[in-house]
């Protein structure tokens, strides 16, 4: 059981790195995308012309709204690996900026929680009844992160 709980959301909150939109540069093939949330939008999309424009977007907030787009196909598996790809893009981002590796660990046993009223799958609907996938793809990959210490 957690010790505490630590929410976070906006980028300007304490633990706002922890957002996707926060600007921590991630390298996952030999390719730089500028936050984790540019990479997590490109990959639901077959079209490799139409990543390459989310990869380009100006801020996450316009990679987020490219990625809502459905009159580009997804890919067929998207949803079968979301959480996957969510995963990879968290690795790339703890393990290759050292201050956020050392942000995440210093929460310890802390429960994560993404906490907003606009996702109930990747947050926590704002009232505890969404299913907070960032918040524990986060605590995995802090314990891996002390695994790998």
């Amino acid at each position: 059981m957690a010790s505490h709980t630590i929410r976070f959301y906006s980028t300007t909150d304490d633990y706002g790195e922890f957002s996707n939109f926060a600007e921590y540069p991630i390298r996952i093939d030999g390719v730089t995308w500028p936050t984790t949330e540019h990479y997590f939008q490109a990959q639901k999309f077959e079209d490799a012309a139409y990543r390459q424009r989310i990869r380009k977007a100006h801020s996450p907030m316009e990679a987020a709204r490219m990625g809502r787009d459905r009159k580009m196909k997804l890919r067929r598996d998207w949803e079968s690996v979301k959480v996957s790809v969510m995963h990879a893009a968290l690795l790339a981002k703890f393990r290759q900026h050292g201050d956020l590796r050392a942000l995440l660990l210093s929460t310890g046993d802390a429960k994560l929680v993404e906490h907003t009223e606009n996702d109930e799958y990747w947050g926590d609907g704002g009232d505890g009844h969404g299913r907070n996938m960032l918040g524990q793809l986060l605590m995995r990959v802090r314990e891996r992160l002390v695994a790998e210490a």
